[in-house]
């Protein structure tokens, strides 16, 4: 799997909304979405520091490795 995301349990956590982390961060509504769904392909440390100053956590609260499952890439390369 990867990277999973877990910006969405943060802000329930906080009980604050997407906007008000996006405004807080500096960054479009847009481009939090793209974080929060797991399709960002990267993150600057700059904004992952300004969101765990404004959520008071560290990245490890928003960010999780999931390692893949074999089978999967197993089949994924059978594929290629």
């Amino acid at each position: 799997m990867g990277i999973l995301v877990n910006l969405d349990v943060m802000l329930a956590r906080r009980k604050t909304s997407s906007k008000a982390l996006a405004e807080a961060v500096g960054i479009t509504a847009q481009n939090l979405s793209i974080l929060k769904t797991g399709k960002a392909k990267a993150i600057r440390f700059s904004t992952l520091e300004a969101i765990c100053r404004f959520l008071d956590c560290q990245p490890g609260d928003i960010l999780e490795y999931v390692p893949s499952d074999p089978d999967a890439d197993a089949s994924d390369e059978e594929k290629a």
